[in-house]
């Protein structure tokens, strides 16, 4: 089953669930990608619509591994298990607890835009997600809803891998699912169009399910009125960072360029890359992910978690400046921090290049990005191509090695940092835009 984007997604997965009318129930999309589909089954079954915010709780030494999610109105669901076999100290369990409890309440209140959240006590919840990939965020959400008071809980999702979707059928009351296909890789695999959904657009659907405004619930804020070069502050993970923003007339997407080891915004190859993607209408934002005292310690350039955190806190104040698709464009060990940001189950990236990048220091994060990958690699820097062949490898997402014959690590060559351009334009008109 092909679906044209997540309003078709959402109007026949609604139909799939006319049999709970009826029961007066309250549809929760799971943000981002899930909120314009859970908006299309809120309508047709004339039920309030509001938004499922769950922050899954990950093992301090192997964040993919979760412990426990926390919801909204104090609600925590622990394993005991995992906590009992982990080893795991009351002090390292409450730290996470605390970073993602201030995440879930930023998020609440950015989506809700101020209003409450839906009473769930007594009533039928209907879930609902874009797709599924492991489940491991749906059936938290199952979890989470459940603890907030509902009596029914219904996961419902336009399509599923079928081991997926056999483990959610016991995580809530009733699972419905339109397609379980056999061949499945990644949910974006199913849509004709699965660009990113703005933290804008949320914002939006929530605010005209609540006043009753009927409008497409497929429409974004749309492309940058005008031309905006500044220079800009940027708070990421209580670090503030300072970038260069340049967004053409008329941009539909942007991409952010995450820098490795001993580079900067100032990069002057990166500069020549950013320079090609706004002739052809692309927006770029190039900013340090160190301060200048952070980048005299080398060991920084390699801490891949740390600068993965800030790249995804950048980019949510990017989303709040404009309402288009996100793309990200890592060098070096930029290019590992930039898979390990858009490996997080609700990154919402649409595509990355890496340029003679470490995507091998991802580690097993890269079986979890989502976004369509081009790896460029110089073909005399034979070291940094055996690695980016393993990553490659190990990659699930739709993903591309290119090679650019005699170039070495930095792209020094005659031509080679324009092929290097060229390939990253394409590409991200390909899956940004395009």
């Amino acid at each position: 089953m092909l679906f044209t984007d997540r309003t078709d997604a959402g109007q026949r997965l609604a139909e799939a669930l006319r049999h709970l009318e009826g029961e007066d129930p309250i549809v929760l999309g799971l943000p981002r990608g899930g909120v314009p589909v859970a908006y299309q089954v809120a309508r047709a079954l004339g039920a309030p619509l509001d938004v499922i915010v769950v922050r899954k709780l990950g093992v301090p030494y192997q964040r993919e591994l979760g412990f426990g999610a926390i919801g909204e109105g104090g609600v925590r669901v622990i394993s005991d298990d995992i906590v009992r076999r982990g080893r795991l100290e009351q002090a390292d369990l409450a730290s996470v607890e605390q970073a993602e409890a201030a995440e879930l309440t930023r998020q609440a209140h950015r989506f809700r835009d101020g209003r409450p959240r839906l009473d769930l006590a007594g009533r039928t919840a209907i879930v609902v997600d874009d797709g599924i990939a492991t489940g491991a965020t749906a059936a938290a959400a199952c979890e989470v809803v459940r603890a907030q008071g509902a009596a029914r809980v219904v996961l419902a999702v336009p399509v599923a891998p079928p081991d997926a979707a056999q483990r959610l059928r016991e995580a809530a009351d009733e699972f419905v699912c339109l397609s379980t296909p056999y061949g499945f890789s990644a949910v974006g695999e199913w849509y004709q169009d699965f660009s990113q959904t703005p933290d804008d657009e949320v914002v939006s659907l929530l605010a005209r399910a609540a006043d009753g405004t009927d409008a497409d619930a497929g429409a974004a804020d749309g492309p940058v009125d005008a031309d905006v070069a500044e220079e800009v502050a940027i708070d990421a993970c209580g670090v503030r960072l300072t970038g260069d923003l340049n967004l053409p007339a008329g941009a539909k997407a942007i991409v952010m360029f995450a820098h490795g080891s001993g580079s900067s915004r100032h990069s002057p190859r990166n500069r020549h890359v950013a320079e090609a993607l706004n002739r052809t209408g692309l927006g770029t934002l190039l900013f340090d992910l160190l301060t200048p005292a952070e980048e005299a310690n080398r060991a920084n350039v390699f801490a891949i978690e740390t600068l993965a955190d800030r790249l995804t806190d950048a980019t949510e104040w990017l989303r709040g400046r404009a309402a288009v698709p996100i793309g990200y464009f890592g060098a070096s060990t930029g290019a590992a921090a930039a898979l390990r940001a858009a490996s997080s189950p609700d990154a919402d990236i649409g595509a990355v290049v890496s340029r003679g990048g470490r995507p091998d220091l991802a580690g097993p994060l890269l079986a979890g990005v989502r976004a369509p990958t081009l790896l460029i690699v110089g073909g005399n820097d034979p070291q940094v191509l055996d690695l980016n062949r393993e990553a490659e490898a190990a990659l699930r997402c739709e993903s591309h090695l290119e090679v650019i014959p005699g170039a070495t690590h930095l792209f020094e060559e005659p031509g080679a940092l324009d092929q290097v351009a060229e390939l990253a334009r394409d590409w991200f008109l390909g899956h940004l835009v395009g």
